[in-house]
């Protein structure tokens, strides 16, 4: 993790804060990793069905694999939730994040309806992403319309409520990024009211730079201003490692390395959700990666979960939801995703 700027000690001192109960963890992740502790996008090849070998365990823990129903926008728009949920069924998941909750073409439903398909065919609703702010006072987001948001999310029996949006409200300076925090701290206080956590969930802008402050990591001011016993992060692993090919150096040419999951390892308890998506590394492409069904890839997700997952207390904390933003098939995506996932075993 980048260091906060001396220039700012309040925010440093809170980070280092926050951070210390994780010490221990990261210090026992790090004797787990040992020589493997390479970076974590493998060599080309490594992130297919090749990486499954070995005879330990499986790497997915039973009951946390779920997937992010906006990699299947396409087929619930017009079949509806029931044929896809029944497809999600076959595949083996077990969990089912939100993007949405209506159906397009296919017709209304109620959230009682839609709770009990879930339901119906073994899958538990996690999650769901809303927006975090619109300049429409009606607008269905957190910061015009908190309480029906939580309404409905604890309608569906969700234990999870989160934005897929950065805190870029007020811009990317240090002090935008504390005001943003703090509506993040307020959203997270009324989502534990109501028994559920409130999240937020990367893309790669989030691990850039202050725009007042070269040497200040944005999502290192995330992390420091956000109370972490409210808000909770969910990983977009492909995304983060495209944050750290955009970002692995400040605007005047200094390196600034980090790795993804060095910020999980040190405070593990921050991130109980994941999204896992693959992608082919090609530095031609500007975020680093071209992105692929899971398994396809080259980010190894062997390591990525072992190393998560073989933390004391760890192995059912977290829960991986499969995603793909435009895949070529949605239905072959989330099958083959699975098998992907579910083929994995610990090295021996």
């Amino acid at each position: 993790m980048s260091r906060i700027s001396d220039t700012d000690p309040a925010l440093a001192h809170r980070l280092t804060r926050r951070g210390m109960l994780g010490v221990a963890a990261g210090a026992s992740a790090a004797a787990l990793l040992g020589a493997a502790g390479a970076p974590a996008a493998a060599a080309p090849g490594t992130g297919t069905a090749a990486s499954a070998a070995g005879r330990g365990r499986p790497v997915l823990p039973p009951g946390r694999l779920g997937i992010q129903l906006y990699s299947l926008r396409d087929k619930v728009s017009t079949l509806g939730f029931a044929p896809v949920f029944a497809e999600l069924e076959k595949y083996g998941y077990d969990e089912v994040e939100f993007a949405g909750y209506t159906q397009g073409s296919a017709g209304p439903i109620t959230l009682a309806r839609l709770r009990r398909l879930a339901r119906d065919h073994g899958l538990t609703p996690i999650g769901s992403h809303v927006g975090h702010y619109s300049d429409d006072p009606n607008a269905y987001t957190f910061a015009q319309n908190l309480t029906k948001v939580l309404d409905d999310a604890q309608a569906l029996g969700l234990k999870h409520i989160g934005t897929a949006s950065g805190p870029f409200r007020y811009g990317s300076t240090v002090d935008a990024w504390k005001r943003a925090a703090e509506e993040f701290n307020t959203y997270g206080a009324a989502a534990r009211a109501r028994g559920m956590k409130f999240y937020q969930h990367n893309h790669s802008d989030e691990f850039g730079f202050a725009s007042d402050d070269p040497t200040v990591r944005l999502y290192d001011v995330l992390l420091a201003e956000t109370d972490p016993d409210l808000v909770f992060l969910e990983m977009d692993i492909f995304w983060a490692y495209a944050g750290r090919f955009r970002f692995s150096r400040r605007p005047d040419g200094t390196a600034a390395p980090f790795e993804p999951l060095d910020y999980v390892l040190r405070q593990p308890h921050r991130y109980p959700l994941f999204h896992v998506k693959d992608g082919v590394s090609d530095p031609s492409d500007p975020f680093g990666y071209r992105m692929v069904d899971v398994g396809d890839g080259d980010i190894d997700y062997r390591r990525f979960l072992s190393a998560v997952t073989r933390l004391r207390g760890e192995r059912l904390a977290h829960h991986w939801q499969a995603e793909h933003d435009n895949p070529a098939e949605s239905f072959t995506f989330a099958r083959k995703s699975s098998a992907h996932l579910h083929s994995l075993r610990e090295k021996c």
